[in-house]
């Protein structure tokens, strides 16, 4: 896949669903659309779907879940605390809030690395 490929569709989506919650911004990572809370990323576009960094708990009960997978971009080996969800439709991920909320409180959480 190349790096500049992934949906404006979801983009669209995801701007207006989390550039609206407080503190959130945009950018990008390795040149993919991403989210950003206090300086630390959350939530990127990659391809069809959209990783989110979540508590490892969370992500290993989400996992379970149909439409959710290890988050590995660019060929890489899983990413811990990392999730991938791919839905069928781009305003599908509006019933997302809830993870990315979660992705948010935890990556605020986190010490700088």
């Amino acid at each position: 896949m190349e790096q500049d490929k992934y949906s404006p569709d979801i983009k669209a989506v995801l701007d207006s669903l989390l550039l609206s919650l407080p503190g959130v911004s945009a950018g990008k990572m390795f040149g993919f659309p991403a989210y950003y809370v206090k300086n630390k990323m959350f939530a990127c576009i990659y391809g069809d779907g959209v990783g989110v960094k979540v508590p490892g708990p969370l992500a290993q009960k989400l996992l379970a879940q149909p439409q959710i997978i290890p988050f590995r971009p660019l060929g890489r080996p899983p990413m811990q605390e990392w999730i991938q969800i791919n839905r069928p439709k781009a305003v599908d991920y509006r019933q997302d809030l809830e993870i990315f909320q979660a992705a948010i409180d935890f990556v605020s959480t986190l010490d700088d690395r």
